[in-house]
């Protein structure tokens, strides 16, 4: 049986921006310092989930998908592959933009669940959205650029220009 794949398109937008991202050595270091507490403060957990201290109700938390999905970046001769795991998502909630060699991949997650028995109510909402950027090489050709999404799947394909995808020149090691 063949499935149906949606071809998503792809947003180009001309901007002007500086070539390089400026060097932020204290922002990355107080990342690395707030993540380093993440991970501590999970080990200390109780039987239900929740830290030793945590007065907020596990339900209130934010999910970490929410945050940033899961991507794999792989790379062909021919072409770099993102896949990135959008599991209960629509096409019609996600964008993908390319401008100045910064791929954006931006998508919203809205859920509502609502059930009226005889003896309870239940409703339920829950909301999220992410947006994650690739710095993308100029050895690719911007104009080809293609996104896809099938079963919760996002696959965008960044082709190689013509010149990037000559074979490499094997260069042979000689004992001195």
């Amino acid at each position: 049986m063949a499935e149906a794949v949606t071809k998503l398109p792809v947003k180009t937008e001309d901007r002007t921006a500086p070539a390089t991202a400026p060097w932020r050595p204290f922002e990355t270091l107080h990342r690395e310092i707030d993540r380093l507490f993440d991970d501590f403060n999970g080990g200390w957990r109780s039987r239900f989930g929740r830290a030793a201290l945590d007065l907020q109700p596990f339900w209130s938390r934010e999910s970490t998908w929410a945050a940033a999905p899961a991507v794999d970046v792989a790379e062909t001769d021919k072409a770099y592959e993102i896949t990135a795991e959008l599991a209960g998502m629509d096409e019609k909630n996600i964008e993908v933009k390319f401008a100045d060699g910064l791929l954006t991949i931006t998508g919203e997650k809205k859920e509502e669940q609502e059930e009226k028995k005889k003896d309870y109510y239940l409703s339920e909402r829950s909301y999220g959205s992410f947006q994650r950027s690739f710095q993308v090489p100029d050895s690719v050709d911007a104009d080809k650029i293609e996104a896809t999404f099938k079963k919760g799947v996002l696959t965008v394909t960044l082709p190689k220009t013509a010149a990037a995808q000559k074979a490499a020149k094997k260069i042979d090691v000689k004992a001195a």
